[in-house]
C-alpha cells in the first residue's frame, strides 16, 4: 500500500484491526456480521507495508470517530462467550456459561448455518430432500448458497433451483422441519449444544414487516398484557438509525420539531456521513449552523447522545402515529 495513498475507512478499520493484539481483535469482530467479517478480512489480508504516517492517520481517524462513544452493553453475554471459548474450549464455555446466563438467549440452528462455509454445509444436507435443501439455501448468503448448489449432485441441482424459484410461502411446519434437521446434523458433526430461538429483536422485526393496521392492533394487545414488554419491541423496532430513511421532505417536517440542542447531541453520536440525511433537509445556511455548532461542542457524553437520540426518535414516533411522516412507501409499511 503506498505511502502517499490515503486510507479508505475500511483499510483504516483493517490496519486497526492489525494494530491490536489477537484477543482484542477477537472481541470486535466477534460483533460483526459474516458479510462485513469478509470483507475486514479481505482488507486486513491485502494490506501491505504500512508505515508510520499511515498508522497514525489510522489511529487519528479512529480518536476522531470514538469522541463521543463509550462501551456498549450490547450483546455483552455474547462477548463473554466469545473471550471465555477461546479461553477455554467450546465444550466447557458453553457449560460454564449455562451457570452463568442460563437464560441467555442462542442462534438457532438456521441462524447458526449462515455462519458456516460451503463446505460445512453440504455434508449436513447432502442427502436430504430438495425441498429442504430450497428453503435453506434462500435464507444464505448468495454465494454460499452458490457454492453450496455447485458441490450436490448433479442430478438434484435443477430441482433444487426449480423448487426455490417456485417455493412461495414457507409454512411454519417447513421451517421447524429444517431447524431439527439443521440442529440433528449440526449436533452429529459438531457436538450437542441446546438451540433458542425468538427474542425482542425478532419480534421487533417481524412487526416491522407488516401492515400499520396490523401493527397497532398486535402492539395495542400487547401492551395491555406486558407493558414493560411492549416498550422493549417498541424500542427495537424504531431506532434512530431508523430515520435514515426519510425523505427530505419528511425529515423536514421532523426537524422542526426537534429542539435545537437535542439535534445537535444526537448528531454527534453518528459519522458525517450519516448526518447527511438530516442537512439534505435544511437550507444550505442552517445546515452550516448546525455543523458549526457540532464542532463547537466538542466532546459530548455518550449518555446525552443517547437522550438525545431517544428524544428524536419520541418526536418522529408521535409524527408517524399522527400521519405527519411516513416510513416506507405508503401505509402498508413500516420500518
Amino acid at each position: 500500500m503506498s505511502e502517499t495513498a490515503p486510507l479508505q475507512p475500511a483499510d483504516n478499520a483493517a490496519v486497526m484491526m492489525m494494530l491490536l493484539n489477537e484477543d482484542q481483535t477477537s472481541r470486535i469482530l466477534a460483533e460483526f456480521e459474516p458479510d462485513e467479517l469478509r470483507k475486514l478480512g479481505e482488507k486486513m489480508c491485502a494490506l501491505g507495508e504500512i508505515g508510520p504516517e499511515l498508522i497514525a492517520e489510522a489511529i487519528a481517524g479512529f480518536v476522531e470517530k470514538t469522541e463521543t462513544l463509550g462501551i456498549a452493553a450490547h450483546d455483552r453475554v455474547g462477548q463473554v462467550r466469545t473471550m471465555i471459548t477461546r479461553a477455554i474450549g467450546e465444550v466447557k464455555a458453553e457449560n460454564l456459561m449455562s451457570r452463568i446466563q442460563p437464560e441467555a438467549p442462542r442462534h438457532s440452528s438456521i441462524e447458526l448455518a449462515r455462519w458456516l462455509t460451503a463446505a460445512s454445509l453440504v455434508p449436513l444436507v447432502r442427502d436430504e430432500h430438495p425441498q429442504a435443501i430450497a428453503v435453506l439455501l434462500v435464507q444464505l448468503d448468495p454465494e454460499i448458497a452458490a457454492a453450496v448448489l455447485h458441490a450436490l449432485p448433479e442430478a438434484v441441482q435443477p430441482e433444487i433451483v426449480h423448487r426455490i424459484a417456485t417455493l412461495g410461502p414457507v409454512t411454519v411446519q417447513a421451517i421447524q422441519m429444517l431447524e431439527d434437521l439443521l440442529a440433528r446434523r449440526i449436533a452429529d458433526f459438531h457436538g450437542q449444544r441446546p438451540f433458542e430461538v425468538g427474542g425482542i429483536r425478532e419480534a421487533a422485526g417481524i412487526v416491522n414487516g407488516v401492515s400499520k393496521v396490523v401493527e397497532k392492533r398486535v402492539m395495542g394487545d400487547l401492551t395491555r398484557r406486558d407493558k414493560v414488554l411492549a416498550r422493549q419491541i417498541e424500542d427495537e423496532m424504531f431506532k434512530f438509525e431508523h430515520l435514515f430513511v426519510l425523505d427530505p421532505k419528511a425529515m423536514g417536517t421532523l426537524l422542526r420539531d426537534v429542539p435545537s440542542d437535542a439535534l445537535i447531541d444526537a448528531l454527534k453520536g453518528i459519522t458525517e456521513d450519516e448526518r447527511e440525511v438530516f442537512f439534505r433537509a435544511m437550507s444550505t445556511r442552517a445546515a452550516d449552523g448546525v455543523k458549526d455548532e457540532i464542532a463547537a461542542r466538542g466532546r459530548t457524553k455518550l449518555a446525552d447522545v443517547v437522550a438525545a437520540q431517544k428524544e428524536v426518535v419520541t418526536i418522529a414516533r408521535r409524527l408517524a402515529a399522527e400521519g405527519a411522516i411516513i416510513f416506507g412507501s405508503g401505509d402498508d409499511e413500516y420500518v
